[in-house]
């Protein structure tokens, strides 16, 4: 495994989060609209901040609130969405009635 630095620190959390969902970034290349079709869950993504926050703090030598402002726009660009359903602790949107 390559070093990790400022100029491939993106490729390697992108690497990451798809390897938390079983993916490849080879896969993704493959796969059209990806993006829209591949998901994660709230626990996933916490992981995947706990994990990203320290190490852009390592990697641009910067204070925890900077490294969640870099990991937030991150996040905006090539996160994957979160979607819970698959878990039993959501309700169903369509099965609430709205008075």
């Amino acid at each position: 495994m390559n070093k990790i630095n400022r100029t491939n620190v993106g490729d390697h959390l992108i690497d990451y989060q798809l390897n938390m969902v079983g993916k490849t970034v080879a896969e993704a290349l493959r796969t059209e609209k990806w993006y829209s079709k591949w998901t994660m869950t709230d626990e996933q993504h916490d992981r995947l901040k706990a994990y990203a926050i320290p190490l852009i703090k390592k990697v641009f030598r910067c204070n925890k609130k900077r490294a969640e402002g870099i990991f937030g726009w991150f996040d905006l660009q090539f996160g994957l969405k979160i979607d819970n359903s698959k878990t039993n602790n959501n309700e169903n949107l369509e099965d609430l009635e709205l008075l």
